[in-house]
């Protein structure tokens, strides 16, 4: 659901306070509960305007100012696994991640994690059917 648009909220705000009508005949007459008009109030008297508020709690990273770092450990060790990486980075800054927080990290900087051990694998199956 989105926000409602500031415009709306000054004018619900400016209803209560301009007009002196109570909270509920305010509600009742834009359609919107009580809570939200006291909420309306409370944020233009606190706070001093009525921009919606952002949702959501916001993402932190241990890896967000680390990607040399990374990049640099993936070229050191280019078949590390997802928990080699982190147990490498742990070493590296003393900082622990976990593996979804490293193929994250990965992903946002493009970086496969595809193991030449795989490909090996391939190769020996080629030559046993020969």
């Amino acid at each position: 659901m989105t926000a409602y648009s500031v415009d709306l909220r000054e004018k619900i705000v400016a209803a209560h306070l301009a007009q002196k009508m109570s909270i509920r005949k305010v509600a009742t007459v834009f359609a919107m509960s009580k809570s939200l008009v006291r909420k309306l109030v409370k944020q233009q008297h606190t706070e001093g305007n009525l921009q919606p508020k952002q949702r959501g709690k916001p993402q932190f990273s241990l890896l967000t100012n680390a990607e040399e770092e990374v990049r640099a450990l993936v070229a050191e060790h280019p078949d590390a696994t997802l928990v080699e990486l982190c147990e490498l980075f742990a070493q590296k800054t003393g900082n622990w991640v976990t593996q979804a927080v490293m193929c994250r990290c990965l992903q946002k900087l493009g970086l496969t994690r595809k193991k030449k051990l795989g490909t090996v694998a391939k190769l020996r199956q080629k030559e046993f059917k020969n």
